[in-house]
């Protein structure tokens, strides 16, 4: 948890916390202030909250839950492909990562397959910083 007191006002309460928060992205931003894990003097606000000097904010992030991503060996037009990047076509309709009503066939359950033990972000914790 992150408490954050404001020191500049009349800025929409996302944007603040991305300035502070540079790691988060502002979706992500806004999905927390939606979901009540970002509240400002122990209330709920909306996104476009004006906040005030003195206001305390508090981000609560959620623990990032493990993923069970699976390879599967969907067919993919490789472009290019080194030790560092792949290039890839992606097909029409692909969908490109599990979500609900979508848990496998994906765009990253085939670069699972392709790439084997050689990726380095997929499925992996997410760590963040303190915001200041």
């Amino acid at each position: 948890m992150n408490k954050i007191v404001v020191e500049n006002e009349n800025i929409r309460l996302d944007v603040y916390v991305a300035e502070k928060c540079k790691e988060l992205s502002r979706t992500m931003i806004q999905k927390l202030i939606e979901n009540g894990e970002i509240s400002v003097n122990g209330l709920k606000k909306k996104i476009s909250y004006k906040v005030q000097l003195g206001d305390e904010i508090i981000i609560n992030i959620p623990e990032v839950k493990e993923t069970d991503l699976k390879p599967q060996d969907i067919p993919l037009e490789v472009i290019y492909e080194d030790n560092d990047i792949i290039v890839v076509n992606k097909p029409k309709g692909l969908v490109v990562h599990p979500a609900n009503g979508n848990p496998d066939g994906t765009l990253v359950n085939a670069i699972l397959a392709k790439c084997k033990d050689s990726l380095s972000g997929i499925g992996r914790r997410i760590k963040t910083r303190d915001c200041t």
